[in-house]
């Protein structure tokens, strides 16, 4: 499994000629390196609707012929838009020609904000995704705050690594987030969501310095990086 880090939440995962990318926000997001029209995937994983998460989706997704994986209403949402769509929901799982999809939950809000309409689309509940390609077990947490169910999802899965929100204010700041990489488990945590904007600045490498001192490996990954795991 090969896994490159874009910014922020967005995160894309290869396997063989199958390549797959969750969250693709990278117009507007000054951290990415890459643009929409650099990214070849077959797939488009979203954990919730947020414009910093929803991103660049349909301009991914139209040009790529990529099929949308989301929530049933998210799903819906974009198939209205012209995308190819696989709708899912939370605890429901899906074997693709890639591997296998769960969807978990994440505690969040999702919604689609139409400014100039002054207007809000529920976009369905907000998740996070256990993806299992090439043998090996990656988990998104996706946007969440802190609850104890991670710990049941931990328990239950062989973790090779996942990626942590840290930035505070919107999701688990660091000292939650820490709770949440024990409960998890993983061999390797990953912070994202942090940097993006002011709000959520964050210092990632103290994040995984506090990960050594339980025991934990960390990483932080620059955007554009690369990791075999």
């Amino acid at each position: 499994m090969k896994i490159t880090y874009h910014g922020h939440s967005c995160v894309q995962v290869s396997h063989g000629e199958k390549s797959v990318i969750i969250d693709p926000f990278l117009t507007g997001n000054s951290l990415a390196k890459v643009k929409p029209e650099d990214i070849e995937v077959q797939y488009v994983l979203l954990t919730h609707a947020h414009g910093d998460h929803l991103g660049d989706t349909l301009t991914i997704a139209k040009r790529n012929n990529a099929t949308i994986v989301a929530t049933h209403e998210l799903a819906t949402y974009m198939s209205w838009q012209g995308a190819n769509v696989h709708p899912m929901n939370l605890g429901g799982a899906y074997t693709f020609d890639f591997g296998t999809v769960k969807m978990t939950q994440a505690f969040h809000s999702s919604s689609i904000v139409l400014e100039d309409e002054r207007k809000i689309i529920y976009g369905g509940m907000p998740g996070g995704f256990l993806i299992t390609m090439g043998g090996k077990t990656l988990y998104h947490l996706g946007d969440t705050g802190l609850f104890g169910d991670l710990k049941l999802i931990g328990d239950r899965n062989r973790i090779d690594v996942a990626f942590v929100p840290i930035g505070d204010n919107f999701t688990m700041g660091p000292e939650d987030a820490l709770q949440a990489s024990e409960w998890v488990g993983a061999a390797l945590t990953v912070p994202v969501h942090y940097d993006t904007f002011p709000v959520i600045k964050q210092n990632p490498e103290a994040f995984v310095h506090s990960l050594e001192g339980k025991g934990l490996k960390g990483k932080v990954m620059n955007p554009g990086e690369e990791l075999e795991i």
